[in-house]
């Protein structure tokens, strides 16, 4: 348990004033995550590969209303490596305790894949989505609007309500501009495989990149290709995907403050973060 003393203090989640120092707070909740990581570390299977000590300190700042600013959370890694499952895990773990505490506009979630380029007329023009991979390279950040998501994110930090795109994912390569409301929430989430390229990642206080063995990621990718018809073009989108990460996304890891495992068990992830969530029920609800 997490020992404090003498904190009398209400959420900040729910706006009100806390009346101890937040800098006494922050300190003693540093202390605590520092802890909780380095359990996890220790552990087989952990869902830690390595992380920036800085962040504990930032995340401490935020848990204890010292920094009052919402959170922006990005994370990155290869096709396949689970990115999406771990962030979609995480939302659900968010959105449980803001449900189970009346915690209103906990979590905001931005898709990097959505602001893909509409190339939809490419793909009528190839006659197929497959035929139109062949020759038009998705494995590169060019293919998508950075630019945009970048303005979405700091409008949505600052509290400002905007109109996010919805990519198709199906096949058509249509997207739909301004077609999803995000309201401003105390966490903006993002993940993809560029989210913290250079003209995106400094819309993060949080980075994270997830990494995953060749063999595991691969078997993973083939399976998502039969799901999505992509036939004889896999085995190229797999090899130029791989050529790509080298260059454009494999390096984003030395930019990141937290590096998790992609193939660790889901259990464990919502175990780790219901540890640091507990901190939030024990000092304020």
């Amino acid at each position: 348990m997490l020992n404090i003393s003498n904190i009398k203090s209400k959420s900040p989640l729910k706006s009100h004033t806390s009346v101890t120092n937040p800098t006494t707070i922050s300190d003693s909740i540093e202390r605590y995550l520092s802890n909780i990581f380095e359990n996890e570390m220790a552990q087989p299977g952990s869902i830690l590969v390595s992380y920036n000590p800085f962040v504990i300190k930032k995340i401490a700042g935020y848990l204890s209303g010292k920094i009052k600013m919402p959170a922006s959370i990005g994370i990155a890694g290869e096709t396949a490596s689970g990115k999406s499952t771990i962030t979609m895990d995480l939302i659900d773990t968010i959105e449980s305790f803001a449900t189970e505490f009346n915690i209103e506009d906990a979590i905001t979630r931005v898709n990097t894949d959505d602001y893909y380029y509409d190339r939809s007329e490419m793909v009528k023009a190839a006659g197929s989505f497959a035929e139109f991979a062949k020759n038009y390279d998705l494995d590169v950040p060019q293919a998508l609007e950075l630019e945009l998501m970048h303005k979405h994110i700091k409008e949505l930090l600052s509290g400002k309500t905007t109109y996010l795109p919805k990519y198709d994912m199906s096949g058509t390569a249509i997207r739909h501009d301004n077609y999803t409301l995000a309201k401003p929430s105390k966490v903006i989430i993002s993940e993809g495989l560029f989210t913290l390229t250079e003209k995106v990642r400094d819309a993060f206080d949080f980075k994270i990149y997830v990494d995953i063995a060749e063999d595991i990621k691969k078997e993973r990718f083939f399976v998502r290709a039969n799901e999505r018809g992509l036939g004889d073009s896999a085995e190229h989108i797999y090899e130029n995907a791989n050529e790509k990460a080298e260059v454009y996304i494999r390096p984003c890891q030395a930019k990141a403050d937290i590096v998790l495992s992609g193939s660790a068990d889901r259990i464990k992830y919502k175990n780790f973060l219901n540890k640091i969530i507990g901190i939030i029920q024990e000092l304020y609800l």
